[in-house]
This record gives structure tokens, sequence and C-alpha cells, in this order.
């Protein structure tokens, strides 16, 4: 007993724990290489000028702003708005066809069927991207299938055809509008689905029991809900499908262009790498500036929202 009551406690040992910013440094690493870097390199050639007869050399040694003049200056201007235009517009079509899918795998669908249907969302994903896009080249083509059942006669519309001759839509932006929308539509959908899942059934609940409508509680207590994911599948949408130029190559032509197909021409046609530097960057300053504008107005509405509840609240 007195030996029992005399032993000393064990000692504790003393790890050496490492700091806890070591784990992020491989990713650190991955995203100067892969990222910092090459952007960097972009920038620099984008104040020199392509050395005659070199492929794709640039010269560095008496840096200008000669390239950024022949994008402002000349038809890269143009190209650069309808691309802006473009981007914008597909983002907005696929906010708009999402909400309506997020909100039904959210709200409305069991959990089966909302597997089904996610499943099958994935499903265009385990094609390649280029085969996806080249797909709607059969379909939109002037003798596809879409023209010919819209000019023949059906039972539906008493024989009568809906147009009277071949669409032609291929080789126009309109294409491209259309196959940007398919392309990117999940990307939109999943935040969306994501952000109105974990939104809590006793706020929607406890909106209408205090006399809100159904319109009047997704408009004040789901969607400010939903923010995030609105703001997370706006950006996962717009900022690759403003570079996308493969769309624009096998279904625009002339008249449908991005800007993303003229980087590439830059490059690999015309061996031009300080044009394309230049035009890149002025891709990525107009890409940022719209998301600049964008994070602007959601500020507002964010405001707007408080000051209207607060004033709620006062009233009553």
């Amino acid at each position: 007993m007195e030996a029992t009551l005399g032993a000393q406690p064990p000692q504790q040992r003393t790890w050496l724990r490492a700091p806890k910013f070591l784990l992020a440094i491989p990713s650190f690493v991955w995203y100067v290489f892969l990222f910092v870097v090459p952007v960097g390199l972009v920038i620099v050639n984008s104040f020199g000028r392509k050395i005659s007869g070199s492929p794709g050399t640039v010269d560095l040694s008496s840096p200008s702003l000669d390239r950024y003049r022949e994008v402002v200056s000349g038809s890269f201007r143009s190209l650069l708005k309808q691309t802006m235009y473009t981007s914008i517009l597909g983002t907005v079509l696929c906010l708009v066809v999402s909400l309506p899918v997020a909100y039904l795998l959210a709200f409305k669908v069991g959990p089966k069927a909302k597997t089904a249907v996610l499943a099958l969302l994935m499903v265009p994903f385990f094609a390649n991207f280029l085969l996806r896009t080249l797909a709607w080249r059969i379909v939109l083509q002037p003798r596809g299938f879409v023209s010919n059942f819209l000019q023949s006669g059906h039972w539906f519309t008493f024989g009568q055809a809906l147009r009277s001759g071949p669409i032609e839509i291929l080789d126009t932006r309109t294409a491209v509008q259309i196959a940007i929308v398919y392309n990117y539509l999940p990307l939109m959908i999943f935040p969306l689905w994501v952000a109105l899942d974990r939104v809590e059934l006793h706020l929607r609940e406890a909106s209408k029991d205090l006399g809100a409508n159904r319109i009047r509680t997704f408009l004040q207590v789901t969607l400010p809900l939903a923010g995030p994911g609105i703001v997370a599948g706006l950006i996962l949408v717009f900022v690759p499908l403003s570079g996308d130029y493969v769309t624009a190559a096998l279904l625009g032509g002339a008249k449908g262009n991005m800007i993303g197909a003229e980087v590439a021409n830059q490059y690999f046609k015309a061996q031009d790498a300080a044009s394309g530097s230049a035009i890149a960057v002025s891709l990525i300053i107009s890409i940022l500036l719209v998301l600049g504008v964008l994070a602007t107005c959601f500020w507002f509405m964010s405001k707007l929202l408080k000051a209207n509840r607060a004033v709620k609240v006062v009233a009553r």
C-alpha cells in the first residue's frame, strides 16, 4: 500500500507538432506553378511583339502597349463585346432553367427519384465535351431530324407543318447560345440544389404560418437563403463559358465567333503569342469587371433586403 501511494504518476510524453500551414503547402505549390506562373507569363508576353519569321517567339526588349491598342481599336473589341453578351445571356438562361429544376429536386422529389434525376444530369458528363458539342451539329443542321420534324405534318397539328422550310440555325450565334446552355447547365443546377437542399423546412413553414403565400415565401425566405448557391453557380458557369472556344469554333462559324477562339487562332494558326496574350489578358479583365459588377449588385440587394426587413419589424 505504501509503495502504491508513494509511486509517481507516469510522465506524459510531449509530441512535437508541425505547423498547420504545412498541410497546405502542396496546394500552394500546385497553385503557384500551374496557375500564377502561367498567367504571369501571359501578362509579360502581352507587352512584347512577335519576331517575324519565328514560330511564336516574343521579343520583350522594348515593352509597349501596342498589342492592347490593337485589341481596343481593332475588330477584337466588337468580338469581345459579343463574347460578353453571349456569356452573360448564357449564364442568365442557365440560372432561369436551373432554378425550377433545383427547387423540384430539393422540395418536391422523393429520395429515390432524386437519385435517378441526379444520375441523369450526370450522364452527359460521361461523354467528352467535344463529342457533346459535335452532336449539336447533327441536331441543328438544316436536314437534321429536328428540321425535318418541324416541316412534317403531325396529328397534333392537324396535318400542318410547323415550318415551311429548313431551320437555318447552324453557324450562327443562336446555335452557340443553345449549345453553351446545354453544356454548362449542370454546373448551375448542382450548386443551386445543394443550397436549396440546406434550407430548413421549418423556416418556410413559419413564413406560411405568418400569412405569406408561396410566392412571398420563395422570394423572401427561400431565395435569400439560396443566395450562396446562386453566386457559386453564376461564377462556375460564367468564367469557363467566357473562355470557351470549342463551341464557337464548331457551331458558330463567322457569325457566332467568340474571343476564346480568336486567342486559339493567334497562338496556333498565326503563331503570334504576343497578340494572343493581349487578347487573353483583355478577356480576364472583362471577366473580373463583370464579376465585380455582379458582386456590387448582390451587395446592394442584400442591403435592401435587410433594410426592408428592419422596416417591417419596426412597423409591427
